[in-house]
């Protein structure tokens, strides 16, 4: 499994950071999906193609929930032949949005599959309804989020339907209990993580800096 960080608050080389989250993964199958577009369609596009990615190698697009920072770059990535995979509770104008680029919705509830290796949480939390994606990699289960507003302990719990939690990335918001993390392999805190320091510090050995152009190779 391999993951790009597309979009992010920090950015290597020549691309441009920005608060929003986007990162491209690339199946052991060679499936491409991309998990969250940032918060701007200009910025994504640009950081796409210096990365040499084009909109059309994308075959599905999975977001975690609505908020401007994970949906603003849409339309960077849309074409008729994506499939879009989105929490039900998404309002009708994002939905329509989606459809008049005659993409393909599918709207997700509870936990599933989404490609060989990949799934999701389904829909969790309350006042804010949000989706993780959880990876089969060689270090077992790769949990990608969002923000992580139902908390990434309720995320992690909901995860393990799908085997041992190996690493855990994506924005963790406020989340603070880090003995949760003890004994992963790899954990990468990015976008809106709080306590993106005190996390680094704590597990230097496994933790992974974050920033738009970041690859991996799990």
């Amino acid at each position: 499994m391999k993951l790009r960080v597309l979009y992010d608050n920090e950015a290597e080389g020549d691309l441009e950071s920005d608060w929003g989250f986007s990162c491209l993964i690339v199946s052991d199958e060679g499936r491409k999906l991309l998990f969250d577009t940032g918060a701007s369609e200009t910025i994504l596009a640009r950081n796409m193609k210096k990365l040499g990615i084009r909109r059309d190698e994308i075959e599905i697009i999975v977001l975690s929930h609505e908020h401007w920072d994970h949906i603003g770059g849409l339309n960077a990535v849309l074409h008729p032949d994506a499939v879009v995979y989105l929490p039900a509770s998404f309002t009708e104008t994002t939905k329509n949005e989606i459809e008049r680029n005659k993409a393909e919705i599918r709207e997700v509830l509870g936990p599933g599959d989404i490609v060989a290796g990949i799934h999701t949480t389904g829909e969790l939390g309350l006042s804010i309804k949000e989706q993780s994606l959880v990876l089969d990699t060689r270090i077992g289960d790769m949990i990608l989020t969002g923000c992580a507003h139902p908390g990434l302990e309720a995320i992690m719990d909901a995860a393990r339907i799908f085997g041992d939690i190996g690493g855990v990335m994506g924005g963790f918001h406020g989340f603070d209990n880090l003995e949760l993390l003890k004994g992963l392999k790899k954990i990468v805190p990015c976008h809106c993580t709080v306590h993106k320091t005190e996390i680094m510090e704590t597990y230097p050995e496994v933790a992974v800096k974050c920033a738009a152009g970041k690859e991996m190779d799990i």
